[in-house]
């Protein structure tokens, strides 16, 4: 009775993330697992639990030790490079050169901005465009279905991935005014335009160095002429205002 009451009163609690609390006293705190004994039982009777359901530890003492799911433990990727500078490997054969930044926030999150020099690049069409467009995302990247203790991502940066995604353009190009003679005249255009995607794409990274990121993008998109591609996505006619875009990235990490 005395061993008893003694438990009771000095005793430790274990918080499961599903909100139960164990009343017990803690005996070992492992890397995948704590061990633990409950004063129904006998003594020398020891359960355990592991670490990913449990959300913290309050001991006797009053002090608190909290629990992290090793899928999202940010010193599992301490190694992981996570900055990268990427360049759209096709952008220039359509009349831009476009590159992106993109930084891990934290296992699973990150956010990328994207600028696009419209006009460095080949001039298929004989346009002469001049101006740039810019995007700001932030990405999501898709965990296992299912995990075993201990697994992580292979690289912080990889995987299958959502982003939510707005996009702005403004650029000017020659426009090809054609008579009924036949003849043409050429005249400036200037293009304002925008876009809100959800993109879904795909990230491999090789040796902790070197990146490819491909992605394809449907949404909302405006302009004030009333559909086309502006280099960075195409959107279609105002009366139906759905717009798209696709990517092939490479990148350097650091």
């Amino acid at each position: 009775m005395l061993a008893v009451s003694q438990f009771v009163i000095a005793q430790d609690q274990i918080h499961k993330r599903n909100n139960e609390i164990i009343n017990c006293k803690i005996k070992e705190l492992g890397s995948e697992s704590v061990k633990y004994a409950l004063p129904d039982y006998p003594e020398d009777v020891s359960f355990s639990i592991d670490n990913d359901k449990i959300l913290k530890i309050v001991f006797e003492n009053g002090k608190e030790h909290f629990f992290q799911k090793e899928m999202f433990n940010p010193e599992n990727y301490v190694d992981d490079k996570k900055n990268v500078i990427k360049l759209d490997f096709i952008s220039p054969l359509t009349g831009n050169t476009t590159f992106a930044y993109e930084r891990s926030i934290k296992p699973g999150q990150s956010f990328e901005v994207t600028l696009g020099i419209i006009g460095m690049g080949f001039d298929p069409g004989d346009e002469n465009a001049r101006g740039a467009f810019t995007k700001f995302g932030y990405k999501f990247i898709k965990t296992p279905d299912f995990y075993f203790n201990k697994m992580r991502y292979a690289h912080i940066l990889k995987g299958a991935y959502i982003k939510p995604e707005f996009s702005f353009g403004y650029y000017s190009h020659d426009y090809y005014n054609y008579e009924s003679s036949g003849h043409y005249n050429t005249e400036k255009e200037t293009v304002v335009s925008g876009a809100l995607h959800l993109v879904l794409g795909k990230q491999w990274v090789y040796s902790n160095v070197f990146l490819v990121d491909f992605s394809v993008g449907v949404g909302y998109g405006f302009d004030n002429v009333d559909g086309g591609y502006h280099f960075g996505y195409a959107t279609s006619e105002s009366s139906f205002p759905i717009s798209g875009s696709a990517n092939l990235k490479v990148g350097y990490l650091f």
